[in-house]
């Protein structure tokens, strides 16, 4: 007969993920990354210069690295299920103060930031605690990382007390502890769920395109000219061709060759790289490319100055250069087609700032349509191939790659 000790469960608790969907509580708490995200745009709308720009990519990049931390944590429990629900939640509170504080969160909120900030990256740490509780190699993993974000979390606290370029370089410090650590430490004690994963950065990324759209709104303003309507449906051409260049085929082959790596150390150092790290630049290609949107519906008529051409058309740069990068660590190829795109929309920077806006947008919505029909029209066979093989193989029964 058990013994009440035998048979005593823990009064918290967390239960382990079984399928691959994601859950609608992980939704539910991308949303208020959402409006992170397009603070980090109106942080940088507000001071258009470089410091402005470093200070919106820094706080993007501290964001960041807190939600891959919570897309981890989701791959190996579920989110909807037992004390994570309201730590979850308890999360999403501090997140969207943190939110909130973005657009000063190098000035008076500086402090507010900096603890909101060390509530989320607490409750992330103590559920993977709870976790990790019958997994010794995944409790190591997870006391390395406490270590690296008590201290990441310090030095932010640390830098209120300055302001200008050393508060920035703290900032960096701490983000180079977070994000040098699991690349250094070893991936062999992680876990997680190959196509929730892969499925989960592909929602964020919907997100981060979806923020470019709502720059297009707020850059329009009240004042609806023939310009303004131009700009605004090359912008969402321009985001759609952003959308096709990820999701068309790219989404897919990832998602799958990560499934298929039967090694899980191999596994979480592709998942690492391929998402935790190449997805940023993705991500901020994005957020700079809105800011370019937002500026250019507000000024059709006018060039762009020095820092927005960058921004927008660096951003696309920085997003298929991204994709290079990706692709180059997941199939071991080189997509040189986008990496001579990247480089010329690099060199129109100096004829934006002499011709107007819309001009600029137009030439670069113009080149990634014409980026995506050679694709899709080159490589048709091999594309429709590579989706109708990947869809079979997804809705096979007891398949799980």
């Amino acid at each position: 007969m058990a013994t009440a000790d035998q048979t005593r469960r823990p009064l918290v608790s967390a239960v382990m993920r079984e399928g691959e969907q994601v859950k609608p509580l992980e939704l539910f708490f991308d949303l208020v990354f959402v409006l992170a995200i397009t603070q980090c745009t109106a942080l940088m709308a507000d001071q258009p210069t470089w410091e402005g720009l470093a200070k919106g990519l820094l706080v993007l990049a501290l964001l960041w690295w807190t939600w891959c931390g919570y897309a981890w944590l989701t791959s190996v429990v579920d989110p909807d299920e037992g004390a994570v629900r309201i730590a979850i939640f308890a999360a999403m509170a501090a997140l969207l103060v943190i939110a909130l504080c973005v657009p000063r969160a190098f000035d008076d909120l500086a402090l507010t930031f900096a603890v909101a900030y060390g509530a989320v990256r607490a409750a992330h740490i103590a559920l993977f605690v709870i976790a990790s509780r019958e997994d010794r190699e995944l409790r190591r993993s997870v006391n390395g990382l406490a270590v690296s974000t008590a201290m990441g979390v310090g030095l932010i606290l640390f830098a209120t007390a300055f302001d200008g370029a050393t508060q920035g370089a703290i900032w960096a410090v701490a983000l180079a502890l977070d994000y040098g650590l699991p690349y250094f430490v070893g991936t062999e004690g992680w876990s997680l769920v190959p196509q929730h994963f892969a499925e989960r950065h592909g929602l964020i990324m919907i997100i981060a395109l979806g923020e470019s759209i709502v720059a297009i709104g707020i850059g329009a303003g009240a004042d609806i000219t023939a310009g303004v309507v131009t700009a605004a449906v090359l912008g969402i051409v321009l985001v759609a061709m952003m959308w096709w260049a990820y999701f068309d085929v790219v989404a897919l082959v990832a998602a799958r060759r990560l499934a298929s790596i039967e090694s899980r150390r191999e596994r979480n150092a592709m998942a690492r790289d391929s998402y935790s790290y190449l997805h940023l630049p993705m991500v901020a290609g994005v957020v700079l490319l809105a800011l370019g949107l937002k500026t250019t519906l507000a000024h059709v008529d006018d060039p762009l100055e020095i820092e927005i051409a960058v921004a927008l058309l660096g951003g696309f740069s920085l997003y298929l250069l991204a994709h290079v990068a990706f692709r180059l660590r997941n199939v071991h190829s080189l997509n040189r087609r986008r990496l001579v795109v990247a480089a010329l929309t690099i060199a129109l920077i100096p004829l934006a700032l002499e011709i107007a806006s819309l001009a600029t947008l137009a030439i670069l919505t113009g080149i990634a349509c014409a980026l995506i029909a050679y694709e899709a029209i080159r490589y048709a066979d091999a594309r429709d191939r590579v989706r109708h093989e990947l869809a079979t193989s997804a809705a096979a029964p007891g398949q799980s790659g």
